[in-house]
């Protein structure tokens, strides 16, 4: 796989010169982008983003806020260097959640091309696993289920079913593990919006609910899906049954 970066920062500088020489001596296709809406729009899909602050970062809040929506659907993992002070500003629009780690200047370049080294070759391994997206209102049950799938999974978790449409419209996991019963746009109306669109009809959607009871699992089998798992199942169980839905799916 190619090495790819974006560098952004509001102009090029002899830093972030020196920045893409050693990263491009380092094996990295790099590309440059300003931290403004209209130029951020332009960008492809870059697994790496590096963004390099100065004293604009007050000025670019739009951008930043732009930026941080981008990183969550591309996947991205970011990073940042600059001052202290601007390393706080600029967390102001780009939560901690997002972010893979800061460098504080003065600037070790060295330090920095091996993170990116380092990074790069972690995206590559993780690649070879099977994407899963979680879908659930409830913050405590997505983090719950990463900590149990993430060793074995790239797992993605958005918090809405509107957010889970979001992300799919540029986004194509292996599987989808869908609350049934989240509020507003429940687990079915979700699963019937993803099998109204040709590009999202042929992902597989398995149900995650907390009722075990015959008449709610059979509502949950009416709709189709490619099979239910129990918030009470242990995560041995769950890994099980995903491990098995994955050979099942191989072997048609």
């Amino acid at each position: 796989m190619e090495k790819e970066l974006l560098l952004i920062s509001d102009k090029e500088s002899f830093m972030t010169n020196a920045i893409k020489d050693n990263l491009t001596s380092a094996g990295f296709g790099v590309g440059f982008c300003s931290p403004y809406v209209n130029e951020l729009n332009k960008v492809p899909k870059y697994p790496i983003v590096l963004l390099y602050l100065g004293d604009y970062v007050d000025k670019v809040g739009e951008g930043l806020t732009y930026l941080k929506d981008k990183i969550v659907e591309d996947e991205a993992r970011l990073f940042m260097v600059g001052s202290n002070d601007e390393i706080k500003s600029a967390r102001a629009f780009l939560p901690d959640s997002i972010i893979t780690r800061t460098f504080e200047r003065p600037l070790n370049v060295k330090d920095l091309v091996e993170a990116m080294n380092e990074t790069s070759e972690l995206i590559e391994a993780e690649s070879e696993k099977k994407r899963i997206l979680v879908v659930d209102d409830d913050p405590v049950m997505l983090r719950t289920i990463k900590g149990w799938l993430e060793g074995t999974y790239q797992v993605t978790m958005v918090n809405s079913g509107m957010n889970a449409i979001t992300y799919l419209a540029k986004n194509k996991p292996d599987l989808i593990l869908l609350d049934y019963e989240m509020p507003v746009v429940t687990g079915a109306k979700v699963l019937e919006m993803i099998r109204s669109e040709v590009s999202t009809a042929s992902l597989p959607v398995i149900f995650l609910t907390s009722k075990s009871d015959k008449e709610s699992v059979m509502e949950v089998l009416k709709l189709k899906p490619e099979g239910y798992l129990l918030k009470t199942m242990t995560p041995g169980e769950i890994l099980q049954s995903l491990e098995d839905f994955f050979v099942k799916q191989k072997n048609r």
